[in-house]
């Protein structure tokens, strides 16, 4: 009998270290941001290199929602040219949706964008058809979305933000 006792004891231990060792497992992949997942895309950007969100796993991601229409986008594309080219902390993407929304047929957009100023280090993905602004719930341009590196949607803002503004909004999302 005295024999058993050790080997109840050990047995005892080894499931308490499985019980905590899958606890641990559990708490390293929770949510970091409130938000529900942000949508999925893969999406050509006008040099022919697809982009997929999931590639920018574990980064901050700002995306704009814009259309070559929109007067308030235009107005903002020096600004967001001088974001893009600073090196944030955070990726910046840019997308347009080439066939809905009144926006232009992709050649045609590729041709007007290429004359447009101050966009040299603005990265534009090509929506065609525009799902990505369907699950982005995209109401208005332009509107910009803040994911975090847990791959949450946090923040989803029509209308215009400041450089200020967006590096203001991503000092409070992990």
């Amino acid at each position: 009998m005295k024999r058993y006792v050790p080997l109840s004891i050990l047995m005892a231990l080894l499931f308490l270290l499985t019980a905590c060792s899958g606890s641990q497992t559990a708490s390293t992949s929770e949510q970091l941001n409130d938000g529900k997942p942000a949508p999925e895309f893969t999406l050509v950007d006008l040099t022919g290199e697809t982009h997929q969100l999931s590639q920018y796993a574990g980064e901050k991601v700002y995306i704009k929602f814009w259309a070559s229409w929109c007067s308030i986008c235009l107005s903002g594309m020096n600004e967001l040219n001088t974001l893009a080219g600073e090196d944030p902390d955070f990726k910046v993407l840019t997308i347009v949706s080439p066939g809905s929304n009144a926006e232009k047929n992709s050649d045609a957009f590729a041709k007007w964008f290429d004359g447009v100023d101050h966009t040299s280090n603005i990265r534009v993905l090509l929506d065609e058809g525009g799902p990505a602004f369907n699950d982005y719930g995209i109401i208005g341009y332009p509107t910009s979305v803040f994911i975090g590196t847990d791959g949450v949607l946090v923040k989803s803002q029509t209308g215009h933000m400041s450089n200020e503004q967006i590096y203001e909004t991503f000092d409070n999302i992990q």
